[in-house]
């Protein structure tokens, strides 16, 4: 990262124009009660009413998270989003797509002059072909079409690392793949924060620490923050010369900062997420108490930001919930997220006291609303997408392999799981014959395999487009020699450790077999004498040579013990390595069936 690069988030469009392009919110987010001293202004009028300036003006937020260069609309369950009926039912809505968002965003903040896009990190990175291809230059445009006005940095914005991320920014041809067109990239139209993200040399941030929107005499400063834990997450070259500081301690430095600054109405960025009790992105996760019905890191993390920041939106588990936690004072304070891959979007209205420079949190009111595909599409998102599919297409519609039913990624044993550790156990043996297991991380498959066709290549068509979106990470595929002791550990690590609350269950090749027993806790939910390979008990004094992508022989993922394997070999790029096990094990006449994901026995 250079040492201007903290300096080189000037906006491409004047700020406080952008914001005129405001928006109608839906019906629950501008039900807002204003405090009973307030003398509420015209919908849309800007707060003026009766040739004065009323004290309070609603501000229109709009935020998503966790886009990940979703520019078509994703496919199976990546594409759904399940809603709560009012008999206690649900039911599920095609959703995403940016041809949609776009058109579901402009149509909101029609009527509302004071309007602000705001996004939780993870726009970029894991995505598909159209955008991964070429270094998510797509989705960059994509986003100044969107008129985003702000974003934080998420964990994958460090999939390629912190000089990347800086042309991301500030634009510039990729250093080794060049220009894609006549015309060079010009970097994004508006700024990626990250206030706890730290040169080790300089000690400071890498890009801005936070922005300040401004409409008249409304401002609102929005700081940006990525989990504490990146570097678990993220490979170790991508966060190499960085440091990661504490979200909490970060955000409250910030907050102080700004309000120095005479901004006192203040929305945190937060790549940090929770989980609600529902799948359901219309859920009441208040329904019981204050944010009862959602957990995770996000709570404790909402319970300690200071009271002067009035919102916080935030990403990172994928998960849809609209909540409001108590702050540290016990105010109750609105969380947001919008699941992940464009299916929804929040909108929130923030009501701002012209009297104290300050949002009137009593009347912070927000809901998640799907992007349904029963809109128009959006033209300038069709001739995009168009533009970079013409682009994709001499080496995303070739064929690569054939299925013969959906391979689904859901489950703590997936059949698509199954399948991408028997293709890396195949290339295992191929570098060396004593090849015995492979284990693949769950985090590491972003997408199912559809047998219905994407385009025009025919049911059961596996494209490489396809496989690229299910691998999008360009890791590469290791061998390593670790101990039974040490596998058996592996596994464990699994269920304990940063992997207790949360567990992080690996994708096993056939031949390994072992029980989880989630009725116990911690490690023993891993039933150690159920763990055999090839129907015999694992030895602990032995030797086993394992497959895994670099991640996890990193020790990614809080799998510690993998880092420590020994006898090293660096094998090919895992989408080469499923391209091969397609491309061997299938025909059009024989092709590959869905595995039956029956390695791992889970008792509940």
């Amino acid at each position: 990262m250079s040492a201007t690069s903290h300096q080189q988030h000037r906006r491409r469009r004047t700020y406080a124009l952008v914001a005129t392009a405001a928006g109608l919110a839906t019906a629950g987010a501008l039900a807002a009660a204003l405090p009973a001293t307030a003398s509420p202004a015209p919908s849309g009028k800007g707060g003026h009413g009766h040739g004065h300036t009323s004290r309070y003006q609603d501000v229109q937020l709009l935020s998503f998270n966790d886009l990940h260069g979703n520019l078509e609309p994703p496919s199976g369950s990546s594409g759904r989003v399940t809603e709560l009926q009012a008999d206690g039912t649900t039911k599920t809505i095609d959703a995403g797509g940016v041809e949609y968002l776009a058109t579901h965003l402009r149509q909101a903040r029609e009527g509302n002059k004071y309007s602000v896009t705001a996004a939780g990190g993870d726009m970029v990175g894991a995505s598909p072909l159209i955008s991964g291809l070429f270094h998510d230059e797509p989705t960059v445009e994509a986003l100044n079409k969107l008129k985003l006005d702000v974003t934080s940095v998420g964990n994958h914005e460090f999939d390629e690392g912190s000089k990347e991320l800086a042309r991301l920014q500030n634009g510039g041809c990729h250093p080794t793949d060049g220009c894609y067109s006549d015309k060079k990239f010009k970097g994004a139209d508006f700024p990626y924060l990250a206030a706890n993200v730290l040169s080790e040399k300089s000690g400071k941030p890498i890009l801005k620490p936070y922005w300040v929107w401004k409409k008249k005499d409304v401002k609102i400063g929005f700081i940006g923050v990525t989990l504490e834990g990146t570097p678990g997450v993220v490979s170790a070259e991508g966060v190499k010369g960085l440091k990661f500081k504490d979200e909490v301690e970060t955000i409250n430095k910030y907050a102080k900062e700004l309000q120095r600054q005479g901004v006192k109405s203040i929305v945190a960025l937060i790549h940090e997420g929770g989980f609600p009790a529902s799948t359901s992105y219309n859920y009441d996760c208040d329904s019981g108490s204050a944010g009862s019905g959602v957990s995770g890191p996000i709570v404790d993390i909402a319970k300690n930001i200071t009271p002067s920041v009035d919102a916080l939106v935030t990403g990172h588990t994928h998960n849809a919930y609209a909540c409001t936690i108590p702050d540290p004072s016990g105010k109750p304070r609105t969380v947001t997220s919008a699941s992940s891959f464009g299916r929804l979007y929040t909108d929130t209205t923030l009501t701002y006291d012209r009297r104290t420079g300050d949002i009137a949190r009593t009347s912070v009111k927000s809901a998640n609303h799907v992007v349904t595909r029963d809109v128009a599409k959006a033209p300038d998102m069709t001739a995009l997408i168009s533009k970079w599919n013409t682009l994709a297409a001499p080496i995303g519609n070739r064929p690569i392999g054939y299925i013969s039913a959906d391979i689904v990624k859901d489950g703590t044993e997936s059949p698509l799981g199954d399948l991408i550790a028997d293709a890396q156990l195949a290339y295992g043996k191929e570098l060396d014959p004593e090849t015995d297991l492979a284990l693949m991380n769950p985090g590491g498959i972003r997408a199912p395999l559809t047998y219905a066709a994407q385009g025009a290549e025919g049911d059961g068509v596996v494209t490489y487009a396809e496989g690229f979106t299910v691998q999008p990470f360009s890791n590469t595929v290791n061998l390593q020699d670790l101990t039974g002791a040490q596998l058996v550990q592996v596994l464990k690590e699994q269920v304990s450790g940063t992997n207790a609350a949360s567990p992080k269950i690996l994708q096993i090749s056939a031949g390994l077999t072992y029980t989880l027993d989630l009725t116990k806790s911690g490690a023993d939910r891993v039933v150690t004498d159920s763990i055999k390979l090839n129907g015999a008990p694992i030895a602990p004094a032995a030797t086993y040579r394992v497959a895994m992508n670099n991640f996890l022989a990193g020790g990614g993922d809080g799998f510690t013990t993998l880092g420590q394997g020994t006898n090293p070999l660096v094998g090919t790029d895992d989408l080469t390595v499923l391209q091969k096990y397609l491309t061997a094990n299938s025909t059009p006449t024989n092709p590959i069936a869905p595995p039956a994901a029956g390695r791992i026995t889970v008792v509940q």
